[in-house]
């Protein structure tokens, strides 16, 4: 476990940054909420006549002026996109910085196989995503105990379970990527964490793109659907764990072949 506690001490900094930007933005997010309680119909109203915008973000399935509503969409947003983001960063240089930072001759001169470099350095990315997650929904939970509302367990379990396998799987996917990268890459990380986010968004606005759920991982993190149905769609998240697994196991297939500079 050498490895994944000298990965989880290099990387302490930008953890604890992540968690605490996202963390104080959700409880930002969450103490707005009495404050624009009493707008929240008409804003209901105004989105709803909004034609492919509402349609996009999932809006009009949603009750602004109910608790979970406006977490799904204002709190789901900052999570999903921030906890897209620090997965695919996080996991997409974890194996190519070692050739990168040319630490690589020195890591693979010890008595350790590249397999448990790989699992070493996979246990670590997935251990800093739980930490991440964790904390995040502490503060959510905290947050709205705060503001004296009642807090719907289920739902704010569901959708921070749907949020915490998008991350998941963002990260398996661009660890696969960062074996077969020789100089790592963080945009090419974010990259992948957008284009995820708006392939969700034109299958919202297209029933022909429909088809694009099952692509990305934003497609059973859908805020709106979660609450309605209160639990994830397995169809959607079934195909997104095997390209998580898909990802991991090409990660092992590459880094234990290549030719490391």
């Amino acid at each position: 476990m050498t490895l994944v506690k000298h990965e989880l001490r290099q990387g302490s900094r930008t953890l604890a940054i992540w968690t605490a930007a996202i963390g104080f933005l959700f409880a930002v997010c969450v103490f707005l909420f009495p404050e624009m309680k009493g707008e929240m119909d008409g804003v209901s109203e105004m989105f709803s006549s909004m034609g492919s915008f509402t349609e996009a973000f999932g809006m009009d399935r949603l009750n602004f002026g109910t608790l979970i509503g406006f977490y799904a969409v204002e709190c789901g947003n900052i999570l999903g996109l921030g906890g897209a983001f620090f997965a695919a960063l996080l996991a997409v240089g974890v194996l190519a910085k070692e050739e990168k930072d040319h630490t690589a001759e020195f890591l693979l001169t010890h008595p350790v196989s590249r397999r448990r470099v790989v699992t070493e350095k996979l246990a670590a990315v997935l251990l800093q995503i739980f930490i991440l997650n964790a904390i995040i929904f502490g503060v959510s939970v905290i947050s709205v105990a705060m503001i004296g509302e009642e807090i719907p367990w289920k739902e704010i379990a569901m959708l921070h379970l749907a949020y915490f396998l998008l991350q998941l799987e963002l990260a398996g996917i661009c660890f696969g990527i960062s074996a077969f990268l020789r100089r790592g890459s963080l945009g090419i990380g974010l990259g992948i964490a957008i284009m995820m986010y708006f392939l969700n968004l034109i299958a919202n606005i297209s029933d022909g793109a429909e088809f694009l759920k099952y692509i990305t991982p934003f497609g059973y993190a859908e805020g709106a659907d979660i609450v309605a149905n209160g639990s994830l769609d397995a169809a959607l998240v079934l195909p997104g764990m095997l390209y998580m697994v898909i990802g991991i196991v090409a990660a092992y297939w590459e880094y234990g072949r290549k030719d490391i500079a």
